[in-house]
């Protein structure tokens, strides 16, 4: 019984020339044939259309967060959904923090609705008159 061997998924340039070399193919063709696919216990393949997409993304340069991570360190991203945790609280990742350019002490005002949270920032000038 043979089986057959996943290639690694394509990136940068390589990725761009595959693409355009398969240009008559369905989106799901051309990701599965540049390496966007896993093999559940069953064999079944199945395509990761968001992994393909976010390579040809990065493969083109181009930069959909406005800001450029300047640490150089790896990580997750925010994917901008949270869980609550055992204890009851929320947690909301240093990503965003990061994003919003929040500092130790920056406080917010916590205003309830119906299906959702708001948090709205309290600017401490205003905060102290």
């Amino acid at each position: 019984m043979s089986k057959k061997k996943k290639i690694e998924p394509l990136v940068g340039e390589p990725l761009l020339k595959k693409v355009k070399e398969l240009e008559n193919l369905s989106k799901e063709d051309k990701a599965k044939a540049c390496g966007y696919y896993t093999v559940t216990k069953n064999g079944v393949e199945r395509v990761n259309m968001m992994k393909f997409l976010n390579a040809l993304i990065d493969a083109e340069g181009i930069q959909l967060d406005g800001k450029q991570n300047g640490s150089g360190r790896g990580g997750r991203s925010a994917s901008y959904r949270i869980s609550v945790q055992s204890n009851g609280n929320l947690l909301i990742g240093a990503a965003y923090t990061k994003q919003m350019d929040l500092k130790p002490g920056d406080e917010f005002e916590i205003s309830l609705g119906r299906k959702h949270i708001h948090l709205r920032q309290i600017d401490r000038e205003t905060a102290e008159v």
